[in-house]
């Protein structure tokens, strides 16, 4: 076996089990959200996806390890280009689309961390997506994907503020924060001034956000289908992140690295 951290573990896990629920019941998983909902362009690609998501299991083999990493680096990938990036071309003024770009974006950049780690002796076409070079596309691509989430947080205030736990005040302010908080941390990824502490404070906002307000609607014994899907994406988005803050793991809290 090859781990690379427990981030790695669990991100395998994560994948499995929404590509088994997703061949279940036939419906994309929540890493996919955006595909077609009919015929049969729906159809394949729910396949493929569920697919691919399964391969989360060969995550664990050094020998199948960056194989499946590639494959699901490479469908993330294309899924943020041509699903989420037509979107966004055609509706460049609704901010959810933003929102959901980002997303898919978070997991785009945590599967690339990993790839990148597990390649990092790479020849070939893949040295230019692997090793350091590869890490610093996943970072970059991170750091733009927090920026879209905090943009979210305050297109969408109001709705924002509705998702703060009850027990804390100024529902607002919190929101706010946050939002402020997402884009800080991108910016700082970007221009690589304290990038391990801005990923690493960011994944324990985004794993904050999933333990405080889904996992109690899930306790509660909710059975509302769009309460679980923002749950499972809500979990996507904390192993993605944890991936990326994972491999800034040798690299010094207080770095400063202007690019």
């Amino acid at each position: 076996m090859r781990i690379t951290s427990v981030a790695h573990v669990v991100f395998a896990a994560t994948l499995l089990a929404m590509g088994l629920v997703s061949l279940a019941t036939g419906q994309f998983g929540a890493l996919w959200e955006s595909g077609p909902r009919t015929g049969l362009a729906h159809s394949i690609l729910v396949r493929l996806t569920a697919a691919v998501s399964v391969t989360g299991l060969c995550l664990v083999w050094r020998r199948t390890a960056v194989l499946a990493s590639g494959a699901i680096l490479s469908l993330l990938v294309a899924w943020l280009l041509v699903i989420k990036g037509l979107i966004v071309v055609r509706t460049p003024l609704v901010p959810v689309v933003y929102e959901t770009a980002g997303e898919t974006a978070v997991m785009a950049a945590g599967a690339w961390a990993l790839f990148a780690t597990l390649a990092a002796e790479a020849s070939g076409p893949l040295r230019f997506v692997a090793g350091q070079r590869g890490l610093r596309i996943a970072h970059i691509l991170y750091g733009l994907a927090l920026i879209g989430l905090g943009f979210a947080h305050f297109a969408y205030l109001k709705q924002t503020a509705a998702l703060v736990p009850a027990w804390l005040p100024a529902h607002v302010g919190w929101a706010c924060f946050t939002g402020g908080a997402y884009i800080a941390a991108g910016l700082a990824l970007l221009a690589g001034v304290l990038p391990r502490l801005a990923a690493t404070l960011s994944a324990v906002q985004i794993g904050g956000f999933t333990l405080l307000v889904w996992a109690p609607v899930l306790i509660a014994g909710s059975k509302d289908p769009g309460d679980w899907a923002e749950a499972v994406t809500s979990w996507s988005l904390t192993v993605g992140s944890w991936l990326v803050a994972a491999s800034y793991r040798d690299r010094p809290w207080l770095e400063v690295s202007p690019r």
